[in-house]
């Protein structure tokens, strides 16, 4: 059957409404299942739910009447609430939504992960980064409490994805999601040398040196929804180039010199591999922070 209503939880943040508006811009009928008072003015339609609650979880999508589910209302960071809320947050709504996309016979879900559940830019220790470019198959080391709620959100999605009775499951592996004034601002007016990296080197923006326009990151939970595969599968989802403006082989030289290269890295492109998007979604990032 044909997907034509999709139901977008947390369409009131930044990733979320972009998803929104994608969805619109193609044809399909759009909803934002999110807490809180409606933000956005893109949807079709808007229904207040509390995702750590299986009820109004079940609820919310059985009347929207969703064909697929998109789900990015989670807590994106660990920095302003209490560790096992943030843990909760993406563990549990994750579990929610599969719960009830299964009952109700949806046709897709695509799930948040995140660069972090390789364990990232919220624990003390160091990114262990094992080759480059990382790819889907990477192992996972995560520490903290958000990097360990992603890493529960894509097991969780691989498990009902193993069930006869679950639609496909992606998990959408984002790193840092930014707008072109946010990159202009972080990067395009910035100085991107190695030197002037190794002096600022401190927040999950420079985490293997990936971001995303929020626009590529709209285009690929499309491609998700749209896609035919079967069971579960982890996307990396970041831009084509690094944000440094040096050569790549430079980059991971002085940060990650212990790293296997299992390819050689050509310019400037990014440290982590986006062929299986290529491959299982036909998609590709189009936009970079040099062009802003």
């Amino acid at each position: 059957m044909a997907i034509e209503r999709v139901a977008v939880t947390g369409g009131n943040g930044k990733i979320g409404e972009a998803i929104l508006e994608t969805f619109v811009d193609h044809g399909y009928h759009a909803i934002n299942v999110a807490r809180g008072k409606q933000r956005e003015d893109v949807s079709d339609e808007y229904r207040t739910t509390d995702l750590l609650d299986a009820g109004e979880t079940y609820g919310a999508l059985a009347a929207s009447e969703a064909d697929a589910v998109v789900h990015m209302g989670t807590i994106p960071h660990p920095q302003s609430h209490a560790e096992h809320t943030v843990f909760e947050s993406n563990a549990m709504s994750a579990y929610h939504v599969l719960e009830a996309a299964t009952a109700l016979d949806l046709d897709s879900v695509v799930l948040p992960s995140s660069i972090n559940v390789m364990g990232a830019a919220y624990q003390e220790a160091p990114t262990d980064v094992r080759y480059l470019p990382v790819d889907e198959e990477h192992p996972l080391t995560p520490r903290d409490p958000y990097a360990l709620g992603k890493h529960a959100t894509e097991v969780a999605g691989a498990g009902f994805g193993r069930r006869p009775d679950t639609p496909p499951v992606a998990s959408l592996r984002y790193p840092w999601v930014a707008t072109s004034e946010q990159l202009r601002d972080r990067f395009t007016e910035r100085d991107r040398s190695i030197a002037a990296i190794r002096e600022s080197r401190h927040t999950g923006q420079d985490t293997l040196f990936s971001y995303l326009h929020v626009d590529d990151a709209a285009s690929i939970a499309r491609r998700c929804v749209e896609a035919e595969f079967e069971g579960h599968e982890a996307f990396w989802a970041v831009a084509s180039d690094t944000t440094a403006a040096v050569p790549s082989d430079e980059l991971a030289a002085e940060f990650y010199p212990d790293a296997e290269r299992r390819t050689d890295l050509a310019g400037t492109e990014s440290l982590i591999s986006t062929e299986k998007a290529r491959e299982l979604l036909g998609w590709e990032p189009e936009r970079s922070w040099r062009d802003l």
